[in-house]
């Protein structure tokens, strides 16, 4: 295992447990700078927050809510239809997954895939509790998904592949699983120009969703060299310095020049592509 996926492994299995209330261990590195916590473990910052209208999460348990650390709602981009297979890359608590067996209907399927065992255990309870069945949480690490060839029509992820040290096999093992003229629909942060090399080098900031981000052109060249087709990149969320001022400064990133480099070249965005039929 790798010193990024043990860093991020760590970090979100904190977060789980936090939410699981058996631990009370900071959050911070988790999605966001460890900017602040509110009641029951809720991370509160510009990356994350306020990702999903009224309406789509009400009925779902709070747990699942509150370890919900995207940077977007790829369920509600991706025209998720009724009896197809979902596989959600980095499934956390499972809101994602839990908004798409709803989308795909009793006659359709959700996967989940985490590699920390915290989030798969309050991923399971989140299901039971929502009385949802057709459901299936795996584990494993998203660079080797335990799936056979052509199995799912959608996969989707939410601010998950900028974490991974192997993006290349990400998405490779991504076009596998898909089955021909199925949908590559994710939402992640991605890079627009350059960031200054302090950022890049952060560790902290691999795990802040910022330092393993994409460069949009390079998201899109290695889409195409794996097979895919048809890729695009849509801005949903352009953050500016101020946004990113205090995840910046606890990840010890307090130079104003530096912030000044980062201001409009960070955004999240949705990420779609196609495998060939």
């Amino acid at each position: 295992m790798t010193e990024i996926t043990e860093l991020v492994q760590a970090r979100y299995g904190a977060v789980a447990r936090r939410v699981l209330g058996v631990s009370n261990e900071p959050l911070a590195g988790a999605c966001c700078g460890g900017s602040g916590c509110g009641p029951g473990g809720q991370v509160y910052d510009p990356i994350s927050s306020n990702l999903y209208v009224s309406g789509q999460i009400e009925e779902l348990p709070t747990d699942a809510v509150l370890a919900s650390l995207g940077c977007g709602n790829p369920t509600a981009l991706a025209e998720l239809g009724i009896g197809e297979t979902v596989l959600d890359l980095g499934s956390g608590g499972g809101i994602d997954v839990l908004l798409s067996a709803r989308r795909v209907g009793p006659t359709g399927k959700a996967y989940g895939l985490d590699m920390t065992g915290d989030m798969l255990a309050l991923a399971r309870k989140n299901a039971q509790d929502a009385g949802v069945e057709n459901v299936e949480f795996l584990e494993g690490h998203i660079e080797q998904i335990p799936l056979p060839d052509a199995t799912v029509d959608v996969i989707i992820s939410n601010c998950v592949i900028n974490l991974s040290a192997d993006k290349r096999e990400v998405l490779r093992e991504a076009f596998r699983v898909l089955a021909p003229g199925g949908r590559f629909a994710v939402s992640d942060v991605v890079i627009r120009g350059d960031v200054p090399d302090a950022i890049r080098r952060s560790m902290e900031l691999w795990v802040g969703c910022v330092a393993g981000a994409l460069e949009e052109s390079e998201f899109l060249r290695l889409l195409a060299e794996v097979g895919f087709v048809d890729a695009s990149i849509e801005p949903t969320r352009i953050y500016r310095a101020d946004d990113a001022r205090q995840f910046l400064r606890d990840a010890g990133v307090d130079s104003d020049d530096q912030l000044a480099q980062v201001d409009g070249r960070v955004m999240a965005a949705f990420v779609r592509a196609r495998k060939p039929a």
